[in-house]
């Protein structure tokens, strides 16, 4: 499994990275997937910090926990540090906020 850790990120455009970092500070990132990936980049990871994703647009992407099904991704979800997880490509781009604190 490749690990992707994003803390202190200062780039927009992560050039290894299977997104593009909209906007970042101290407390999220705005980020986003474009509809066009191909799904083999988006590779399980985990984080070097606990997070809490929230969706901004409408999508049927879904979400996968190590050992669990994907689930849809609905309201927030929270990913404890160091736990392995991926996205699963769907239609139209992914629109997420990620909670640092």
């Amino acid at each position: 499994m490749q690990n992707y850790s994003d803390s202190n990120q200062t780039s927009q455009v992560s050039g290894d990275k299977p997104y593009v970092d909209i906007e970042i500070n101290n407390k999220y990132i705005i980020r986003e997937f474009f509809q066009d990936i191909d799904p083999i980049e988006l590779m399980w990871h985990r984080d070097d910090e606990d997070r809490t994703l929230e969706i901004l647009r409408e999508t049927d992407w879904k979400f996968q926990f190590d050992n669990s099904l994907p689930i849809p991704f609905e309201g927030h979800i929270f990913i404890p540090r160091h736990e392995w997880h991926r996205v699963i490509k769907g239609t139209g781009n992914l629109l997420l906020k990620i909670h640092l604190d």
